[in-house]
């Protein structure tokens, strides 16, 4: 028997944006446990804001599992709170309740901030760096520092040794702003190892004493970027039918659903989306191939293929949480595709 490390994970009650929070607990094995092995697990709600301190028993449900690079014998175990029956969702778990299709693929492209005593690692005490230009997948000590390389490498291969679908990392369009990339196959698959991989992120840069800042405009309203989670999107009827009746379709769709997408596309997106810096305006909604300023980003590959692919999302922003951001976009994708599929019936 083997005593392994099981980090427990979950998302407190915070509002708008829930932190990542984790406690480990001890238990012996025969071998790697499965995810049926992984016992529920008590923690004190009232200390996350799910629960009164006179009533303050929540419950831990496995619900994803994967092996801990950083620890001998260390599993990460990813979890749903659950009210103290232990089946009902508490309020907070928005994964119990979002739409799932294991046909729609999601990609997550986080963006975020290193910060160093308060301002984006590289920044000077005073002011501000050379002007935004080079930094963007720049090279260099000037440009990207002697830490922040080092940090994201090694992210890189905590996630990939994880099992966590990591697809790449770039330095960004301002200095101390990085991104990595998620790929899943599934709402909950993609939504899972992006918050498994954001807390690897922040548990790694314990370590160098410097904090993960994914507030989508930290440098308020200044001549620098904000930080988006840009979400790249597909469904089994776009990859293989689309058609330009259907695309169309489809933005009219989201055109009407503006208001429902940017209420769970991350707080404060009315900073970040002013129509600079990249961005669409908040309130207005637009298409447009290849255009970076655009809402929905539509790839040349895309129109080439007879309106079939995938499609790019820019709106949502860094703090955004994946679960209720996949859930909204397969929402509006669904109405549509129910009508198209219809219509083809006919």
């Amino acid at each position: 028997m083997t005593k392994f490390k099981l980090e427990y994970i979950w998302l407190d009650g915070y509002e708008p944006v829930p932190n990542l929070r984790g406690k480990t607990q001890i238990k012996e094995f025969e071998a790697f446990p499965t995810l049926e092995q992984l016992p529920m697990w008590g923690f004190d709600g009232s200390s996350t804001k799910q629960a009164e301190g006179g009533s303050s028993d929540c419950m831990l449900k496995p619900i994803r599992h994967f092996p801990d690079p950083a620890r001998t014998n260390g599993v990460l175990v990813l979890c749903e709170v659950m009210m103290p029956d232990g089946v009902t969702p508490h309020v907070s778990n928005k994964r119990a309740t979002i739409l799932d299709d294991e046909g729609a693929w999601f990609g997550f492209e986080q963006e975020y901030f290193f910060y160093k005593n308060g301002r984006p690692l590289g920044f000077p005490a005073e002011g501000y760096p050379a002007p935004q230009g080079p930094y963007y997948c720049g090279v260099g000590a000037s440009n990207v520092g002697p830490v922040a390389r080092q940090i994201v490498e090694e992210h890189l291969d905590l996630c990939l040794a994880a099992g966590i679908n990591h697809e790449g990392i770039n330095s960004e369009v301002a200095k101390g702003q990085w991104e990595f990339q998620i790929f899943g196959k599934g709402s909950k698959k993609a939504a899972d190892e992006m918050w498994m991989a954001r807390y690897l992120l922040q548990r790694l840069c314990e370590k160098y004493d410097i904090d993960i800042e994914y507030h989508c405009k930290p440098l308020g309203d200044t001549d620098w970027n904000g930080s988006g989670m840009h979400c790249n999107f597909s469904t089994e009827h776009m990859r293989s039918v689309g058609g330009k009746a259907y695309f169309e379709a489809l933005m009219a769709a989201f055109e009407k659903n503006l208001d429902a997408h940017i209420a769970v596309y991350g707080p404060d997106n009315h900073m970040r989306l002013t129509g600079k810096h990249e961005t669409a305006p908040w309130n207005k909604f637009s298409y447009g191939v290849a255009d970076r300023g655009a809402s929905i980003r539509v790839p040349h590959s895309f129109v080439k293929n007879g309106y079939k692919g995938y499609l790019e999302d820019r709106r949502p922003n860094s703090q955004g949480n994946p679960y209720e951001i996949a859930s909204q976009v397969l929402k509006t994708i669904a109405s549509v595709e129910a009508a198209d599929e219809q219509s083809a019936a006919a």
